[in-house]
């Protein structure tokens, strides 16, 4: 049995609560945003209009009795700063769109069991109602699985810790009513939002591409009646899937119970996955859709940064469009997967593990910033218009970019700092991250072996997903700083070798763990993270450990500001000052996990623009920008090199940038703000790779 010792307190949780106070003031971007809600507030007031409808019928889809033609587009709230919908959502307008598609992560609305959250980025309502003020349709993706490139495909973490974990995308009935204690929270907020009730919702998707999963209709139809109950019989349900006949046969129900799109490889010929469509529909009531039409494409860690030919894109939607057919782009704006919340791809096993960007450009018309002066949004625009039924509106300028210069960062703390009894967990053997609470992020195992002459040969054959390995004389106390001897990556297990350490006691082992991003698509979707088995020493099972959360807040989440006062504030600066006076380069430079941080003056308001941080020359690691979690960085790895930072972020006055930096500080210490992306980094960064 594992037990553990809750902390009244983390040294961590101060010391970014500390290093945000000296900013005089803290940006409200957690903060519920009341300046969206009065803008937009149309809630529950939507005038419900007799002749108002939304249908199917004569293979078309009709609004309010005259034919219509859905050119729709992917924008997810979720990953665009809420201060930017409106920007955004005006620039998918610009380019021609009359519909806005979007999924609905329930891991970002439930992150602990019951605690919902509707606020900030959560605020669901102020961005369907945003829509429906700039008469922009939406078609609705509320899962329960949207795969999305989004950590487990939306699903909350808390899911696998439970015990037994119910069967995902089935009809288990502990998973069921798992789904029906969510929607039934969920849905009734868009019943006023539906077309019919005067609101902008023309459909509701069930479900995501489930014919590549699964083939269980009785989970199928679970959902749909589960939302029927809530939604109503008028409500336009849907399902999308691959536009092959198995995908079709496993994943949507034939008839009318629901309308089935289709989604397929962009450039292939659409209208023969069209006429297959028309079979899983009730006659009359299939007009031609692709609700998945690929702008872009994603990109892994490692690979070679995914684009795709403006022109060539345009023209297969032209193949669609010139023959009334309808489409929504994926994605018309891809945004940023802030904080933890990136997904991952498997290959041919679960080793085969490919984590995503942070950055989610996805190559598409409305870059990641929100700029539109590209060949890709103007060649789409351009076919857009030509079977538009109304005018296009005026093109947006791109928001002003701007840089303030070099940051200079300093070494706060070691990561090992953390390690204190207080807040660990004790077990036999390894526990997941899961078991301890620890959801996203790191958690850092420890435990001692004995000393002895010659190496040692440790394995530790499953780590989910990327195990960065340290030693160091338990007889040294606190003052041993830990020594590191390799990383062990799910990708590419290997066994490492530890050296002869000189110790008259037991050595201590620490192992940190990075959850990467839970896989959000295909067979092994089940993605426990941690330590996942045993781990051995000369094949010797090691046991004794002791596990250490790493408490670093998620996108949307408010840190944990406990009462401290300022006392408290002012001796963790001077506690701060004097370690600074006993660094030494060596340790500024180790490959020891550490925190660093700084910060960048904005002379007035009228400054503040849009930036990007380079972290060339720097290793690997987390970033907070006044207290905003904006991802990950890995230009070591690439092809990503700098990380998008919204202006909403940023305010007058002082900015504190933090960093856990993982591997290999910049020598110099300096973080560069830039004014434009960089996708030059890693082994394969300088080559772009065409779809």
């Amino acid at each position: 049995m594992a037990k553990n010792r809750t902390s009244k307190a983390t040294i961590l949780f101060i010391f970014i609560s500390f290093i945000a106070f000296c900013a005089f003031v803290i940006v409200p971007v957690f903060a519920p945003l009341p300046s969206i809600q009065s803008r937009h507030h149309h809630h529950h007031s939507h005038p419900k209009n007799v002749h108002r409808k939304f249908e199917i019928a004569d293979d078309m889809f009709w609004k309010a009795g005259e034919p219509f033609r859905i050119i729709g587009g992917d924008l997810h709230y979720f990953r665009v700063h809420p201060e930017y919908w409106e920007d955004r959502l005006l620039k998918a307008k610009a380019l021609g769109l009359n519909t806005i598609q979007t999924y609905v992560p329930w891991n970002l609305h439930e992150p602990t069991p019951g605690k919902l959250v509707f606020e900030g980025f959560a605020n669901i309502e102020s961005f369907l109602n945003l829509c429906h003020k700039l008469d922009l349709l939406v078609m609705l993706r509320p899962g329960p699985y949207i795969c999305a490139e989004w950590d487990w495909g939306g699903f909350p973490s808390w899911l696998s810790s439970m015990n037994p974990s119910p069967k995902l995308r089935s009809s288990d009935p502990a998973f069921l009513n798992l789904v029906e204690r969510w929607w039934g929270k969920l849905l009734p907020k868009f019943v006023p939002l539906l077309y019919d009730n005067g609101g902008p919702i023309i459909m509701v998707q069930v479900e995501n591409e489930y014919g590549s999963y699964g083939d269980d209709k009785a989970y199928l139809q679970s959902l749909i009646t589960l939302a029927r109950s809530h939604l109503g019989h008028n409500a336009i349900l849907y399902t999308t899937d691959g536009g092959s006949r198995e995908n079709l046969e496993k994943g949507t129900i034939r008839g009318d119970t629901v309308f089935s799109a289709v989604d397929f490889t962009t450039g292939d010929d659409p209208w023969p996955i069209f006429k297959l469509q028309k079979e899983f529909n009730a006659p009359g009531k299939s007009p031609p859709l692709s609700a998945e039409f690929y702008t872009g494409w994603l990109t892994h860690w490692g690979e070679k940064n995914a684009k795709t030919d403006a022109d060539s894109t345009a023209a297969a939607l032209e193949e669609i469009l010139k023959k009334n057919g309808s489409a929504v782009l994926y994605m018309a704006h891809g945004g940023s997967n802030f904080g933890f919340y990136n997904g991952a791809n498997t290959g041919a096993d679960e080793a085969d593990y490919k984590p995503d960007l942070t950055s989610y450009d996805y190559d598409a018309p409305i870059t990641e910033a929100g700029d539109v002066d590209n060949s890709k949004f103007n060649a789409i625009r351009r076919v857009i218009a030509r079977y538009s039924s109304v005018p296009l509106p005026s093109i947006p300028s791109d928001n002003e970019k701007a840089t303030y210069g070099p940051i200079h960062l300093q070494r706060q703390y070691s990561l090992f700092d953390f390690t204190n009894s207080s807040n660990a967990f004790e077990s036999k053997n390894p526990m997941s991250m899961e078991n301890v609470g620890q959801f996203f992020g790191f958690l850092l195992y420890v435990t001692e072996y004995e000393a002895r002459r010659g190496r040692r040969i440790l394995s530790i054959p499953k780590v989910h997903d990327r195990a960065q390995v340290f030693i160091s004389c338990s007889s040294e106390g606190r003052g041993a700083r830990p020594t590191y001897v390799g990383t062990v990556e799910r990708w590419l297990n290997k066994k490492l070798s530890l050296p002869e350490f000189q110790c008259h006691s037991n050595i201590n082992l620490y192992i940190l763990v990075e959850n990467m991003g839970r896989v959000n698509y295909g067979p092994f979707i089940f993605d426990k993270k941690g330590i996942l088995s045993s781990v051995y020493l000369d094949r010797n099972r090691v046991q004794g450990w002791r596990m250490f959360p790493i408490p670093l807040h998620n996108l949307n989440e408010v840190p944990n500001y406990n009462p401290i006062t300022q006392a408290t504030y002012s001796a963790f600066s001077e506690i701060s000052t004097s370690r600074k006076m006993l660094m030494n380069k060596s340790e500024n430079t180790s490959k020891e996990p550490a925190f660093y941080s700084g910060h960048f003056f904005i002379e007035r308001s009228s400054r503040i623009k849009d930036t990007f941080l380079s972290f060339n020359n720097w290793g690997k690691g987390i970033v907070f920008v006044n207290d905003f979690n904006l991802g990950r960085y890995w230009p070591l790895k690439g092809p990503q090199c700098s990380l998008y930072v919204p202006a909403p972020v940023l305010k007058h006055g002082d900015n504190i940038l933090v960093l856990l930096e993982l591997e290999s500080p910049d020598p110099k210490l300096l973080v560069h703000t830039v004014d434009e992306p960089d996708f030059t980094c890693g082994i394969n960064g300088m080559n772009i790779h065409r779809m």
